[in-house]
């Protein structure tokens, strides 16, 4: 049986580990959506998580909150004292003795890709069904209409149509945000 959240915050380091790993990536979206930044991010996301094993013993589950609400306070009070600071802070990794986060190029891109997947995702879901799965195919997948077309069982003129009305929609949703 799985550990709760709970469980792993008061369960040494090896127990830790694990609560890292079922909300690393979470918290790492949480940083990226608002920094707009790979690197900035991953440092956010160690520091938060170095924070959060330096008091996981103050955590009070009694208190009627779940850890991962815990954790998240944690991130946003790293994100409010990294923005106060104009810099990412590293307190908690400096007493840990957790060297600075150092991210490949490579890496870099791949979690830029994984954000605009994430964003494009997102904002399909505002198009009607139709219009979502031609833009999907047109614009992230990069498929020739003809292609789409036969899938569909349309002709192209219509998937082009398709692809239009959704981006345009696309497109007035975000003018009418700014």
């Amino acid at each position: 049986m799985a550990s709760s959240d709970e469980q792993l915050l008061k369960g040494g380091p090896q127990a830790f580990g694990e609560f890292y790993a079922r909300h690393e990536r979470a918290v790492f979206r949480y940083f990226y959506r608002r920094v707009g930044d790979a690197e900035v991010a991953a440092d956010l996301t160690a520091e938060c998580f170095a924070a959060a094993l330096l008091s996981g013993h103050k955590f009070r589950a009694d208190e009627g909150s779940p850890a991962v609400a815990w954790l998240f306070g944690i991130a946003r009070n790293v994100l409010r004292r990294s923005a106060e600071h104009r810099r990412v802070e590293s307190r908690a990794r400096s007493r840990l003795g957790m060297p600075p986060l150092l991210l490949e190029e490579e890496t870099l891109d791949a979690l830029d890709r994984i954000h605009a997947g994430q964003l494009m995702e997102h904002a399909l879901t505002y198009l009607p069904a139709d219009q979502a799965e031609a833009v999907r195919a047109r614009i992230v997948d990069e498929r020739e209409y003809e292609d789409i077309a036969r899938e569909l069982r349309t002709s192209e003129a219509v998937v082009r149509k398709r692809v239009s009305r959704g981006l345009g929609a696309l497109r007035r949703r975000v003018e009418d945000s700014a």
